[in-house]
């Protein structure tokens, strides 16, 4: 089965130069931790409630602080045709609740979690996946 297959494709996204504070409003809106951060369709980095929290609040930096102040870069991404059991291996390895997926072009096209992984397979993806992701308060950064 494809990563495509189980994937979330209606996925918010935030610019770097937007707000911590649309970042999230965001986040509230789609009852999630995490939205990436894009330029072009491209995913230059990731925001999470904990970033927002920690680099910004726990710094002292107020909720007009931009999001290239506080998103994490270097993102780890899955690509639409990859197989489900080597994107939940991954998300292990990586220590990672939430991936964001792209196409061909490196766009991005949609998001997989490990809730999309537990509904739309047996469970065993997820449970794989589960292996590595820190418990809450972990030091994970991609949420």
């Amino acid at each position: 089965m494809k990563i495509s297959d189980v994937m979330t494709t209606d996925v918010e996204t935030v610019s770097a130069e937007q707000t911590a504070r649309e970042a999230a409003h965001f986040m509230l809106r789609a009852d999630t931790g995490s939205i990436p951060v894009c330029e072009n369709g491209r995913v230059i980095g990731m925001v999470t409630d904990r970033d927002i929290a920690v680099r910004g609040v726990a710094e002292g930096r107020g909720p007009d602080t931009p999001v290239s102040d506080l998103m994490s870069d270097g993102i780890v991404c899955a690509h639409e045709d990859d197989d489900v059991d080597a994107v939940a291996k991954r998300m292990s390895d990586e220590q990672v609740r939430r991936m964001p997926v792209l196409d061909s072009d490196e766009r991005l096209v949609g998001m997989v979690s490990l809730g999309d992984l537990s509904r739309e397979t047996t469970g065993e993806a997820a449970s794989a996946a589960l292996e590595g992701v820190s418990a809450p308060g972990g030091q994970h950064q991609q949420g």
